[in-house]
């Protein structure tokens, strides 16, 4: 009694305990998170910067490399007045305005040279005209004005003043990068840190969690080997139960099935043959009201063959697929009621039965031009008529749903007798097949294969399967991808006393 009298105080405090836990495990998984983003984008910050001043100090060197260029192959020229001098200065002076854009660019990372690089901007154009000029003097034939202006010193000047900005520039960005650099290594420092803490934190947490479950789990052992003791018959009944529960969930989904599949076939049929009513309506209304208007002879042979063969197949059909229709709907409602249902076996013609199913579909075979070929040749047998009709009803139907596009459907329904008493039936189509993967899988519940481009819910074979084997037999397949589909249903001759529960 004290044992049974404990056991509500100790779940109360394990519920509160893990709470507590999963609360303190959830804050420091949150800022642990938080910190790692925001140290992360930081660092993403730095990085963006240690690029940015890279990229300017390489464009502020290659600058300063072009124009001592372009000077040193403009004073050999003002010497020697050769072209060939002029070769590294035509090279280098195509260069300096997208070094120089470049430069103006990324420098906006660096406020403090903004200034500098305008102002280097004006000496590279200052440079630029006075090269440009010298030059051009020289091929005019006026060396001696040209390297008087070299030597006024102004070119000199503007060099001068170049290569002091470009020192200021490598000095600032090579400040900036050691800056950067340093920031970078300071978040990764805090990233590593606040990981080791928050790991230390939710291992912490976890250890704490982990014990306490396993106390938790030792008293309700404690408190399981007690109930045992008290009640050693409750295993047996809870079995009893358990089997009932399984029972009751396979005639649930035995419902649904029949709901949304078996009763999807002959609504479609009495839908098509509707249809075919229709057009033979119109045919024979164009005869009946023609109110004295001179018929053609093909109109009036027309509406006598509608009358007298069209519109009787057409009501035939429908009235079989209604029967159907009304025999799965009255077999619903006694599942309902009764929760479960009964085989009943009586001598069914297994030919008769199939015929009678084929011709359900016929009008959407007919509609792809195709074809369904029987070859029965069993004797009758004793078994479940209305679960043979869903096996076969089911069958044909996925043999026209899941058809070719490209092909007339075909099927082939043959069937013998084999080995001890076994009925062997055969339902092969030429329709999508089914990939070797998938040769199992179509027979689990809710499982489906290949293209999901029909309505379902996967339940159909799983349930085929279920009747076969409560009527004794087995289902295989037999498939090749693209190229059709052979179902082999093995049935008794005789309906065995079978357990539907197992």
């Amino acid at each position: 009694m004290g044992e049974r009298g404990f056991m509500p105080t100790a779940n109360k405090n394990f519920i509160g305990a893990t709470a507590a836990l999963l609360l303190i495990g959830l804050a420091a998984l949150t800022i642990i998170v938080s910190m790692s983003i925001w140290l992360v984008e930081l660092n993403e910050e730095e990085f963006d910067r240690v690029l940015a001043v890279r990229v300017v100090r390489a464009n502020a060197v290659d600058l300063r490399a072009a124009l001592q260029d372009i000077e040193t192959s403009q004073r050999g020229f003002l010497l020697t007045a050769s072209e060939n001098y002029l070769t590294p200065y035509t090279q280098s002076r195509d260069d300096i305005a997208p070094l120089y854009t470049s430069l103006v660019q990324h420098a906006r990372t660096l406020p403090n040279l903004t200034g500098p690089v305008a102002r280097l901007g004006e000496i590279i154009d200052d440079k630029l005209v006075e090269l440009d000029g010298t030059i051009q003097l020289v091929r005019d034939g006026q060396q001696q004005a040209a390297i008087e202006i070299l030597q006024t010193d102004r070119g000199k000047e503007l060099m001068d003043e170049a290569r002091a900005i470009f020192a200021s520039i490598v000095q600032t960005t090579d400040a900036a990068y050691v800056e950067a650099a340093g920031n970078q290594r300071s978040s990764v420092d805090w990233l590593r840190w606040t990981t080791f803490a928050g790991a230390f934190i939710i291992a912490l947490v976890v250890g704490s969690a982990v014990w306490m479950a396993l106390r938790y789990t030792r008293e309700l052992l404690n408190a399981r080997r007690e109930v045992e003791a008290l009640n050693a018959g409750l295993e047996a009944r809870i079995d009893e139960r358990t089997q009932d529960l399984v029972r009751a969930n396979e005639e649930v989904q035995r419902f649904a099935y029949i709901v949304t599949h078996d009763l999807r076939a002959p609504l479609v049929n009495i839908m098509g043959f509707t249809s075919e009513l229709d057009t033979t309506m119109e045919t024979i209304q164009t005869y009946v009201l023609a109110d004295g208007d001179p018929l053609s002879e093909q109109e009036i042979k027309e509406a006598r063959l509608a009358a007298s063969e069209d519109l009787p197949e057409a009501i035939g059909f429908i009235r079989s697929s209604t029967r159907k229709m009304d025999a799965l709907i009255n077999a619903i409602l006694k599942i309902s009621r009764d929760g479960r249902r009964p085989l009943k076996p009586e001598r069914i013609n297994l030919g008769e039965l199939i015929e009678a199913n084929a011709n359900t579909v016929q009008h959407q075979v007919a509609d792809t031009d195709g074809r369904i070929n029987l070859d029965i040749k069993t004797p009758p047998i004793v078994s479940d008529r209305l679960s043979l009709e869903q096996i076969f009803g089911n069958l044909l139907d996925n043999a026209v749903k899941y058809r070719a596009p490209d092909r007339p459907v075909e099927i082939d329904i043959s069937a013998h007798r084999g080995p001890n008493r076994r009925i062997i039936i055969d339902v092969k189509d030429n329709g999508r097949g089914i990939a070797a993967q998938d040769h199992q899988r179509v027979f689990d519940l809710f499982r489906r294969a290949g293209t999901q481009d029909q309505a379902g819910e996967g339940i159909g074979l799983a349930h085929v399967r279920t009747l076969v084997r409560n009527l004794g037999g087995d289902i295989t397949l037999e498939s090749e991808f693209g190229q059709g589909t052979t179902f082999r249903v093995t049935l008794p001759e005789q309906l065995p006393n079978v357990d539907r529960s197992n």
